[in-house]
């Protein structure tokens, strides 16, 4: 499997488990839950955010965040709209670069305006483990509340999206 191909995966993995994330704090009652569900958003949000600075940082554009979270927070609506897209933006990404790109190293600028530089594979994978990161937080939140998260790992997105993988001869 080659790095392009990993990647691409992980972010058809991310995308289905964003979704299915948003469906689950769709269910939180405002009234009975409004505090988890408030920082179950904001959490996402944030998730967002950087997914966005770090297309910038990808495209070499200005990003326009002074911060790695908005002050308003979106609606559950607004946030599944913007995440979607950006999923979609990074699965398109993927399909515009060659293997060969993803060791390229580019400099930029954090949103405290502290330097970094990672390479285009470095900054992909980031935006991939911290939208991980912080699905599990949420998903802990919800745990908390006795509500089942949604079972967030790639092996059950795999068998989920390829449901022929199933039916797979067993090793020995």
């Amino acid at each position: 499997m080659s790095e392009i191909s990993l990647l691409h995966t992980l972010f058809r993995y991310q995308a289905w488990a964003n979704e299915e994330l948003l469906d689950a704090i769709g269910r939180l009652e405002p009234d009975q839950h409004g505090k988890e569900r408030h920082l179950s958003i904001r959490l996402l949000n944030h998730s967002f955010v950087v997914g966005r600075i770090f297309a910038a940082h990808l495209t070499g554009q200005a990003h326009g965040y002074t911060d790695d979270n908005t002050l308003e927070m979106p609606t559950p609506t607004e946030l599944r709209a913007a995440l979607g897209a950006s999923d979609q933006w990074y699965l398109c990404y993927l399909e515009t670069i060659g293997p060969e790109l993803l060791s390229e190293a580019l400099p930029f600028v954090f949103t405290d305006g502290d330097r970094g530089c990672m390479t285009r594979g470095e900054m992909l994978l980031h935006v991939v483990t911290h939208g991980g990161y912080h699905r599990g937080e949420i998903g802990r939140l919800l745990a908390q509340l006795s509500i089942t998260p949604p079972w967030d790992t790639l092996a059950v997105h795999l068998h989920h999206s390829e449901p022929l993988r199933r039916q797979a001869p067993a090793a020995q």
